[in-house]
């Protein structure tokens, strides 16, 4: 009776170490689990404050152009070697009509919003799946 006896409680023994065992590597999951969806929330909020900000940007210069302001648009055109005398060449403004100026910003706004959605990706990748 006492060898059964004996059996029974280690094998209680064994049991409850194997359940605190387990639940303590359940405690590290949960709590790895609940950092990584802080993490992700942040980067989160960082990106889609980005893009926020960036599509308020882009409607602002919207509404300029609307209102008939002018948007400066940065550029460089390449000028093709002269074999004649050396000459100053004619740099001036260009205007955008109304259409081609909207075009403009549209694709502003779908770059803007594609850098920042790929820089947000990576930084997910880097931060969640690297780890």
């Amino acid at each position: 009776m006492l060898v059964i006896t004996a059996k029974i409680a280690r094998s209680n023994y064994d049991r409850a170490v194997t359940a605190e065992h387990e639940l303590k590597l359940s405690q590290a999951a949960i709590a790895n689990m609940q950092t990584r969806q802080r993490d992700a929330a942040a980067l989160d909020e960082k990106y889609t404050k980005e893009l926020v900000d960036a599509n308020a940007e882009n409607a602002a210069l919207q509404r300029k152009l609307d209102n008939g302001g002018r948007v400066h648009v940065s550029g460089k055109c390449p000028v093709p070697a002269k074999t004649g005398p050396a000459s100053v060449d004619d740099v001036g403004t260009v205007e955008l009509s109304d259409v081609a100026g909207r075009n403009v910003l549209g694709i502003r706004a779908g770059i803007k919003q594609d850098q920042t959605a790929l820089r947000g990706l990576q930084d997910y990748i880097r931060q969640q799946c690297l780890k």
